[in-house]
Order: C-alpha cells, then sequence, then structure tokens
C-alpha cells in the first residue's frame, strides 16, 4: 500500500524523497572521499619504510603560534648530530642528513638546452639517503663520498625533472642549469607511484656539502634514520634521544629541544586533519537530512488530509487506531527508504568515479553506508509520527462525511 501510495504521486514523492537522498549521498561522497584520501595517504606512509624515525626540531602538526619564545629558538639539527648518533646508536641501521630548498619566490629555476623543469625542489643529501630511503635508481649512479666532501658539481633528478628536461635522450653526463649554479648529471631515479608522486619525482638531488656551500643560509637539516629493524624501532628512538640530549646538553630537568618521531606521528597528523573533515560531513548531511525529514513530515500531513475519507472507510470496517498509525509509519519510512537507497547508489556511483578519475583509491565504508540508511528510515519514522498520530485520532462519523 505505501508503495502504491508513493507511485501513485511519482512527481510530488521524487521532490519530498530529494532531501533525504541529498543527505545521504553526501555521507556516502564525503566519506568515500576522505577514506581513499587515508588510504593514499596511509600508503604513501608505508613508502617510507616501516623502520624509519626522523629527527627534526619540531614534530608533525607543531604550530608556530604554540610554541613558547624557548622552543622557537630551538638549535637547528646538524652533521655533527647525525655523526654522533651515527657513532653511539647501536640499534641504527643507517643515518641521511637532508635539506630542501624551494627556491625564491618563482621557485627553483632548472634548464637543459631550453627545455624547464616545473620549479622542481633542490634536495641536499650524502651517500647514505640511498640506503635510508631506499630508492631504486634508473640510471647511473648516486653520490659517493668524495662526491659530498669534494663538493662536487653533480646532480641526480626526479621521473618528472628527467622527462622534462630529457625526454629523448640519456641525461646522464648531461650539464644542467640550476638557479646560476652548474651541474652534471651522474643519475637518475625510477618514477614512484604514491599520493605524493608528483612532489616525490619533481626534485633534483646534489650533495650536502654542496648544498650548504650554495645556501649556507638555509640551516633546516632533517635526519632520516633506519632502525636495523622494526623490533628495535624502539631501541633506537631512545638511542637518539639519549646521544641527542648529551650532545645537545639538555637538562636532565628539560625536555628535548627536538623532536624524534616515526609513522605514528604522521598517522596522528592526518588523523587530525580528517577529524575535521568528518565534522563537516556530519554537519552538510544532517542539513540534507533534515531538510528531507521536514519535507516527509509536511506531504505526509497533506496525505492524511486528503486520505480522511479512507481512513474512516478504514476505521468503519474494523481499523483500529494502531492499524492506521503504523499504516502512515511505514509509508513514511518507505518514502525516506526509498530516498535512503537512491543516495546509497548515487554515493557508490560518486566514489566509483572519483577512484576512476583522480589518483585516490577507490574507498567506501560499509558503516557509514549502512549507517546512512538507518538514519535515513530513522527520519522517516520520527517525521512521520505526528501525521501518523493524526491519522490515527480521525472521528470515523467526521471523516464519512468528509467531502
Amino acid at each position: 500500500m505505501a508503495l502504491n501510495s508513493l507511485w501513485s504521486n511519482k512527481f510530488r514523492s521524487s521532490l519530498t524523497i530529494l532531501g533525504v537522498l541529498i543527505g545521504v549521498w553526501s555521507v556516502i561522497a564525503m566519506t568515500s572521499l576522505i577514506k581513499g584520501l587515508d588510504n593514499a595517504v596511509q600508503g604513501s606512509i608505508d613508502e617510507l619504510g616501516s623502520n624509519i624515525l626522523f629527527v627534526d626540531r619540531f614534530a608533525p602538526g607543531d604550530e608556530d603560534d604554540e610554541l613558547s619564545e624557548e622552543e622557537k629558538n630551538r638549535k637547528y639539527i646538524t652533521v655533527d648530530e647525525a655523526d654522533a648518533i651515527r657513532a653511539n646508536c647501536p640499534a641504527v641501521d643507517a643515518i641521511s642528513p637532508e635539506n630542501h630548498y624551494w627556491g625564491a619566490s618563482g621557485g627553483n629555476v632548472v634548464k637543459y638546452q631550453g627545455r624547464k623543469a616545473n620549479r622542481p625542489a633542490l634536495v641536499g643529501v650524502m651517500p647514505d639517503y640511498i640506503d635510508v630511503r631506499v630508492t631504486p635508481i634508473e640510471g647511473g649512479r648516486f653520490i659517493t663520498k668524495i662526491d659530498n666532501d669534494s663538493r662536487a658539481m653533480v646532480c641526480l633528478l626526479g621521473s618528472s625533472v628527467r622527462e622534462a628536461l630529457f625526454p629523448d635522450e640519456d641525461p646522464l653526463d648531461k650539464q644542467i642549469r640550476v638557479n646560476n649554479d652548474r651541474f652534471t648529471v651522474i643519475g637518475f631515479f625510477e618514477k614512484k607511484e604514491t599520493m605524493f608522486a608528483n612532489e616525490e619525482n619533481n626534485k633534483v638531488y646534489i650533495p650536502l656539502e654542496t648544498f650548504m656551500k650554495l645556501h649556507p643560509e638555509d640551516e633546516a637539516l632533517t635526519l632520516a634514520v633506519s632502525a636495523h629493524s622494526l623490533d628495535k624501532i624502539e631501541n633506537a628512538k631512545e638511542q637518539i634521544i639519549s646521544a641527542l640530549r648529551k650532545l645537545r646538553r639538555v637538562p636532565y630537568d628539560k625536555d628535548n629541544d627536538f623532536a624524534v618521531f616515526g609513522q605514528e606521528n604522521l598517522r596522528e597528523m592526518i588523523g587530525n586533519i580528517t577529524k575535521y573533515i568528518y565534522i563537516a560531513m556530519i554537519v552538510i548531511s544532517s542539513v540534507g537530512l533534515m531538510v528531507g525529514g521536514v519535507g516527509v513530515m509536511n506531504i505526509m500531513l497533506v496525505s492524511v488530509t486528503e486520505r480522511t475519507r479512507e481512513i474512516g472507510v478504514r476505521k468503519a470496517i474494523g481499523a483500529r487506531r494502531n492499524n492506521i498509525l503504523w499504516q502512515f509509519l511505514i509509508e513514511a519510512m518507505t518514502l525516506s527508504a526509498t530516498g535512503g537507497l537512491i543516495g546509497i547508489l548515487a554515493g557508490l556511483l560518486t566514489a566509483s568515479l572519483i577512484g576512476a578519475f583522480s589518483p585516490l583509491p577507490f574507498g567506501v565504508s560499509p558503516f557509514y553506508v549502512t549507517l546512512s540508511f538507518i538514519v535515513a528510515v530513522s527520519v522517516g519514522l520520527i517525521a512521520g509520527m505526528y501525521p501518523a498520530y493524526r491519522a490515527a485520532r480521525v472521528d470515523p462519523i467526521e471523516s464519512l462525511r468528509y467531502e
């Protein structure tokens, strides 16, 4: 009976379920986007390696306006501290001091014979970088200790830079210009397929000592440290903290004036970001469902008025108040459930399109699909209560005289 009622008023019913449909669609589409983003980010973090730690002045997510003056004046991480970790931390397998230079306001200018790369980052690294990051080299060789000690003007190219400068030729032993300096290409990396692939592939790597000679003003060094194994990660972290506190002369009653963090900190930072996105999603979908609920209540009140005589006939032949109540409640729930089902289909279609036409993987949460449908039906139940109550209270004598 409920489906027949919806079908006999197709246009009115479709307008009524539109609000519920939009609410459910927004829940599934946004959770799919967030889940896909989260999966992609987590995959990119996993690409770093499960046994990698980072040493920096601050942990990820530290806001500048929340730092004290003492924290803002922390000393930069240095190569000497990397050497101290290497010498005093037996759980550490390799350590890579790194620095990034993003160029002036227009970015780094990297050119070869009239061809130009898309403002790549300039990265200063040491020979251990290749052991810590486990980044495959497609051609040529990596930076050696001799390159670093002699401040050699040599470089390796990320895949995006190589494709931009050398689309049809071998880049090895060619000379390129990086800003105003000339470098000889000694190698190039394989293309990385991660969430941050565009950024990771768009880099030029040079010896760290050469970097420091060219950009002495940039002291923001970061240390990437690999432990011997995943089981040794906590031991390595403790040893690094102990070695750095001693070298930096941190008093026993003071907190560390540096940060040692791994994947869990990066995951926590991403989790904090997605938390606010989920809140926004709940607000947006709640508005849609509220509008849908108002529409359901309004149309059911109209339906009760239109069908007053029908209610009187049903009561005259023995229908009880509960029978009338459930008739209109089920009709309201059918109305909202139909909107919920269409919203789920629209949300799944949107999620598949996101997976097909964006770098984000397809991600749908069965929990949110189920929850959104339950909420949609609940909206119909709540919105239909008052109209159903009014219908159940109709006097049969007055109903039969109606019209």
